[in-house]
């Protein structure tokens, strides 16, 4: 849930994460934010296809925290 967040804030139409590199490096363009942050949105989608496809491996890093 975490990461699909994570990718809702890094892309449009909302975006917030976006407006917020914009307000740190005023003078990059939204062109140029995005163009930088497409790698991690790829990634986040890669990751979130592999936690559906395979959902022992949450259900097994969760295990091994747990304390019982």
């Amino acid at each position: 849930m975490l990461v699909n967040l994570e990718t809702a804030l890094m892309t449009p139409p909302f975006g917030l994460l976006l407006f917020v590199m914009k307000g740190v490096a005023p003078r990059s363009t939204f062109a140029q934010i995005y163009m930088a942050a497409a790698p991690y949105v790829i990634m986040n989608i890669v990751v979130m296809g592999v936690l559906m496809l395979f959902p022992e491996l949450v259900q097994g890093a969760l295990r091994m925290v747990s304390i019982r």
